[in-house]
């Protein structure tokens, strides 16, 4: 808990940070790459997180995995992160980073699960009806595609969700039979 709230600063600041120098964009690439290469590799969070590895090769590690391919911000940042000793929650700092942008930017994350690939249509038009509802200017569209759920669709945004799925509908309609009162008179 102690780390997420750290996290959480960090964030908040280098988001005021990007913000005063115009690179907000450019940072949130940069964070968004951060938080993919740490939630895909297991082994470097280990390896950020081990008291035994040196902050120097921790240091040669990061520089070699991202390099070039950040900003000049987010490595300043990250040498930052290195020198004060929180590099073992570089990927929380980055994930937080992300959630306050999306906070700043009014942006909310829609997960939609469904049988088959949404069209562009279909997609658009959950999207309208999310920016409607729920007031926000941006939405994140994350597509899940189930076989299991046999038609229909799951929407979850944040921690409310919509079932309107087959599956979902065939479970009800089964639990209503087994409620079924009626004895037959044999």
């Amino acid at each position: 808990m102690r780390d997420i709230k750290v996290a959480s600063r960090y964030a908040k600041s280098l988001l005021k940070i990007a913000i005063d120098e115009n690179s907000l964009e450019d940072l949130h690439k940069d964070m968004l790459l951060v938080n993919d290469v740490c939630t895909n590799n297991k082994e470097l969070v280990l390896l950020l997180k081990s008291p035994i590895v040196k902050t120097d090769k921790k240091s040669a590690i990061l520089n070699e995995i991202f390099g070039k391919k950040i900003s000049k911000m987010a490595s300043s940042f990250i040498s930052i992160i290195l020198t004060k000793k929180r590099e073992g929650i570089l990927g929380d700092i980055a994930s937080a980073f992300i959630d306050t942008y999306k906070a700043h930017n009014n942006t909310k994350t829609a997960h939609v699960t469904s049988a088959v690939p949404l069209s562009k249509a279909q997609k658009d038009n959950v999207i309208a009806i999310l920016k409607s509802t729920n007031n926000t200017k941006n939405v994140d569209l994350k597509e899940i595609v189930d076989p299991s759920i046999i038609g229909g669709l799951i929407l979850r945004v944040g921690d409310k969700q919509v079932d309107e799925s087959i599956k979902r509908k065939l479970t009800n309609l089964e639990m209503e039979f087994d409620d079924n009162l009626y004895i037959s008179e044999l």
